[in-house]
């Protein structure tokens, strides 16, 4: 473990805070007010809601001993965390196991409908939120802190109540032999960095080694099958690390709507990308065309995700952005729906929501009661457009944050990963 300790003080964390000084901490609180009141984020929760969160998690380890019996017990299956490291709430865990016939593969999510329910102070808090944003060096939760960073939080070494998807894939097309979807316990074994997982691939003694390579292996080939099938892939180079989160969490998401679309048939929040126009497609890709040092694959040009994706492989690194940038344009906004007519554009799936982040998003704390109590909110439609467009807000105060930031000399990267220390400037 001192190695990769070493590693990661290695990179942001070793470089200590940014340091500013009073006057430019006092200019980012007076943007980050002005951002708030702009875009009706909440900076504070309301005493009631601290109250009852406080109450609700009086004794975590107690209430686990309590409920043990009613839940699947995990505690003993190899599981552990990949985020960034400046991650503040550890939504999903990973467990994976190939077996003679099959892979298994264990999404296991925060069971944060544990202690958040539709009759709850903290569930119309959630909802007034939307979810959490992420400006650099400052966070607004959308759930407590005490539930987001410590008790939902699937922190290593602690047991905690989960939401498990167990996935059995067949070895060959990787596809969806049998899904399960239950209550569980879960002790994570150690909480990795991107950075600490990459090293843990290349090291064949490193612990979880056998486990990543595995997992990695599997990802890969979601990745690769994703792609055939006409997924849009913006971004071709994506480390391993992020390839095995993101292939998981989007098999995952991709099981439970399947689950409660063709299983169960009951509505849930959808996350539904309508496509362009094909005259929109086709400017994109006339645009990317005319780039210096870019060619479109002659066969390709009938599938635009496709191309885009082919033309992304070869292009000169100095085009990636550009291209890009000519895809987003055309883009319409995804939205949150009741009913997933018209599926996913980008992704490629008829069917898609989320589920694997419930600590931060709505959308996925939703998902989570419907699967749980096999019933739906009656506010369901004017819950989808409170998620859809407090995301959009999120999304925009992120991004005027962030040249704000720019403005005054700080790198918001910089702020991101390192944090913020103010000095005095009579120090000097």
């Amino acid at each position: 473990m001192s190695d990769d300790a070493q590693a990661a003080a290695g990179t942001a964390e070793g470089q200590g805070p940014v340091e500013i000084s009073e006057e430019v901490a006092r200019h980012l609180e007076n943007k980050r007010e002005e951002l708030f009141e702009k875009f009706e984020i909440r900076d504070t929760f309301p005493a009631a809601v601290m109250d009852e969160a406080e109450e609700r998690t009086g004794d975590v380890q107690a209430e686990i001993d309590e409920r043990i019996d009613e839940r699947v017990d995990l505690r003993d299956l190899t599981t552990w965390t990949t985020d960034p490291i400046d991650a503040q709430d550890f939504d999903d865990a990973l467990s994976i196991e190939e077996r003679d016939d099959e892979y298994v593969l264990w999404v296991h999510i925060a069971d944060v409908t544990h202690y958040v329910h539709p009759e709850s102070e903290m569930w119309a808090e959630a909802v007034e939120r939307g979810n959490t944003v992420y400006l650099p060096g400052y966070t607004i939760h959308m759930l407590p802190p005490i539930l987001a960073e410590s008790v939902c939080s699937l922190v290593p070494n602690e047991e905690r109540f989960a939401h498990t998807v167990e996935m059995h894939l067949d070895k060959e097309t990787l596809s969806y032999d049998e899904i399960d979807i239950y209550k569980s316990v879960i002790e994570s074994d150690e909480r990795l960095t991107y950075a600490q997982a990459e090293q843990r691939l290349d090291d064949p003694d490193a612990p979880l080694h056998e486990e990543n390579k595995l997992v990695h292996e599997v990802a890969d080939r979601m990745h690769e099958i994703r792609k055939e099938d006409g997924s849009l892939v913006l971004n071709p180079s994506r480390d391993r690390a992020h390839t095995i989160i993101e292939e998981c969490m989007l098999k995952a998401n991709k099981a439970v709507t399947h689950e409660l679309m063709w299983n169960r048939g009951v509505e849930a929040m959808y996350r539904v990308h309508p496509q362009p126009t094909p005259d929109e497609w086709s400017k994109a890709l006339q645009e990317i065309q005319e780039l210096d040092g870019v060619s479109i694959p002659g066969d390709t040009w009938d599938d635009p995700r496709k191309a885009v994706n082919a033309t992304l492989e070869d292009a000169p690194g100095r085009q990636l952005d550009k291209i890009q940038w000519a895809v987003m344009k055309v883009m319409p906004r995804a939205r949150y729906m009741n009913d997933p007519f018209g599926g996913h554009h980008a992704l490629n799936f008829e069917i898609y929501g989320h589920f694997t982040s419930p600590i931060r998003r709505l959308s996925d704390l939703i998902n989570h009661w419907i699967v749980y109590q096999n019933e739906v909110p009656e506010d369901l439609v004017a819950l989808c457009d409170r998620a859809s467009d407090k995301q959009k807000a999120a999304e925009q105060c992120e991004r005027e944050y962030k040249n704000f930031l720019q403005e005054v000399g700080l790198d918001p990267m910089a702020v991101n990963n390192r944090g913020i220390e103010v000095v005095d400037e009579a120090e000097d």
